[in-house]
């Protein structure tokens, strides 16, 4: 459990998990079938909920919920580690006090995610674990500056409709600026425990920061919000507005930005690890452990991840080993890989190409998309390239959650940086990822689900939300893509990054691999860029863990759906399968195993 916002734990993949509802939610209503254990649990769901929000308001605020909307939050506290700490406690001993055995068949799932989620969330407060999270506060991924920015600037989550949610936004930036402080203060102690990030990850912030330096004031991202406004705010408004957000920029932003930079450039590089993965760190063994846990949902070895991993590999070699029969390509895996990655027919014309052709392969799917799905989201879904500050270390696409009402769209962002390398054989396998049926089915139709208690609308885990992205891209024949060897190619190298991230992330943080070897493994073994391939093995440095959710999910949701299939025969729908795996919001592993187990008994 790290001493960061548990918003960002939301974006660590790119995704935001945090959807926008409207407003405060209500106290929930008692259902048909409901009955006072029932009641109990819903009570408590909406109290932790509500307590949750008001420690963390971040969280609020990706969810419209404007109660808070002028505050940050403490975080990189010790009082915020406190407070989760006993509020974790206090919902276990809650949930505790509820007869499960009396609950509905929803409200049982909803008992059991929720005591899943907890429990996962205890073990995060272990002194062991945060012996050594806590001084490791921020990176190149989970550092306010890798998402804030763009939250504050106009055309992120925050709202910029009133005069108030402009004012509101100064104070919050204020609070922003001063969180950098308390970073530093984590960082120096962890330098005198021998607790540091490693060079790479520290000189990767510092680029960060150095480019939002460069903007300056009326460049800055911080300055968007007041280069346009919404009707309703006068002319003196906007003027006033104007000079103090240019002033703050100047006097605030700019200077916590040079401080913390200066920081981690002159004391904390100097002082920083050679060495990249958990295991070189006092306690990083169990924090690694805990790491796989967390993401997974499950406790496995990283022996365990490092052998399925290998195992994965080695299947989806042969499988591209036929794809290159079938184009007719003559030389070796290794030499078709280099033919991928070179040749110029599969390198985007331009970024407005690239747009196109995300569209183009959108309205595809939308066309078959029925035929799998009975249940479709009702947010729309944007296409927009990642923000030039962030997508030298962005991934190639990334999604953001839109809200419920639809004010506010579901993004799919792709990246632009080294255009070349964004390979168009890569493209329909990351649109069904991202877009549809991926990321924007599984997060907008959590959201929308009103029948569900919040934490199970607005929360998740990884090896769900990233495990059915992935399991998405299997549907491409059902789905009328990835039809042509190419884009078969794109799709089998794809699922290859994540088997990858079986062997490389276990390989970094538990085998004692360095930054070379796992970069080298990746090239070797996929045509993936070697751009894309240090971005992905700078990203596992980072967020030991957070990649093996990907195949694991998947292969958690292929192994419930064949054994539905062998048990149903003819009866199997897979519109049926999917509204049971979406229906619910995320679950952990065991839980989503037996909820298929039930709804396949409920089909016999």
């Amino acid at each position: 459990m790290r001493a960061v916002p548990l918003v960002l734990a939301a974006l660590l993949a790119g995704v935001s998990a945090l959807p926008a509802a409207a407003q405060l939610q209500p106290a929930p209503e008692a259902l048909p079938g409901e009955g006072v254990e029932d009641a109990k649990l819903k009570a408590l769901f909406h109290a932790s909920d509500e307590a949750s929000l008001k420690r963390q308001p971040l969280m609020a605020l990706f969810r419209g919920d404007l109660r808070y909307a002028d505050q940050l939050g403490e975080y990189y506290t010790d009082a915020f580690i406190a407070a989760e700490k006993a509020a974790n406690a206090a919902d276990l001993a809650a949930l505790r006090t509820i007869d499960r055995a009396k609950l509905t068949k929803v409200n049982r799932i909803a008992y059991d995610v929720f005591e899943a989620d907890q429990l996962r969330t205890q073990k995060g407060f272990d002194d062991k674990i945060l012996a050594v999270s806590k001084y490791l506060p921020i990176d190149h991924f989970t550092g306010f500056q890798a998402f804030y920015p763009s939250f504050a600037s106009g055309e992120g989550a925050a709202p910029f409709k009133t005069v108030a949610d402009y004012e509101n936004n100064l104070k919050r930036n204020v609070q922003y600026a001063a969180t950098y402080d308390r970073v530093i203060g984590l960082f120096r102690e962890g330098m005198q425990r021998g607790i540091v990030q490693p060079k790479l990850v520290v000189t990767n912030m510092i680029g960060q920061f150095d480019n939002l330096i460069a903007q300056g004031v009326e460049e800055s991202v911080f300055y968007g919000p007041v280069k346009k406004f919404p009707e309703g705010i006068s002319a003196a408004d906007q003027a006033r507005l104007k000079a103090a957000y240019a002033a703050q920029v100047r006097d605030v932003i700019v200077p916590a930005h040079k401080k913390i930079r200066d920081f981690l450039a002159n004391e904390y590089l100097p002082a920083a690890r050679d060495s990249v993965g958990t295991s070189a760190l006092p306690g990083g063994a169990a924090l690694y452990a805990y790491a796989i846990e967390s993401n997974t949902t499950l406790p496995l070895t990283a022996d365990y991840v490092h052998d399925l991993g290998l195992s994965e590999v080695k299947r989806i070699l042969s499988e591209m080993e036929a794809q290159k029969a079938k184009v007719g390509f003559k030389g070796t895996l290794q030499e078709f890989f280099t033919h991928l990655r070179t040749d110029k027919r599969f390198q985007p014309e331009s970024a407005d190409a690239l747009r196109a052709g995300y569209e183009a392969i959108g309205k595809r799917v939308d066309a078959r998309i029925a035929e799998q799905f009975s249940l479709i989201p009702k947010t729309p879904l944007e296409i927009r390239p990642v923000p030039a500050y962030r997508e030298k270390t962005d991934a190639a696409g990334s999604y953001s959650s839109g809200t419920p009402d639809g004010s506010r769209p579901g993004v799919f962002y792709f990246n632009t940086y080294d255009l070349p390398t964004r390979y168009t054989w890569g493209m329909e396998t990351l649109y069904l990822h991202e877009g549809a049926p991926g990321h924007h089915f599984q997060i907008s139709l959590a959201q929308e689900n009103a029948a569900l208690p919040a934490f199970m609308r607005f929360g998740g885990n990884t090896a769900y939300a990233e495990g059915w992205a992935l399991y998405a891209e299997t549907l491409y024949t059902e789905l009328g893509v990835a039809v042509e060897p190419y884009q078969r190619m794109g799709g089998l190298n794809d699922e290859m990054l994540r088997a990858m991230r079986l062997v490389v992330d276990s390989g970094l943080h538990a085998k004692g691999w360095s930054r070379e070897k796992a970069i080298d493994y990746m090239v070797t073994n996929s045509p993936m860029s070697r751009t894309d391939a240090v971005a992905e093995v700078e990203r596992y440095i980072a967020m030991p863990g957070q990649a093996l959710a990907y195949k694991i999910g998947q292969l958690t949701i292929l192994k419930a759906k064949a054994k539905a299939k062998a048990a149903l025969g003819a009866k199997f729908d897979p519109r049926g399968f999917h509204a049971a795996v979406l229906d619910t919001g995320a679950l952990p592993m065991p839980v989503l195993e037996k909820k298929i187990d039930d709804w396949v008994a409920g089909v016999k």
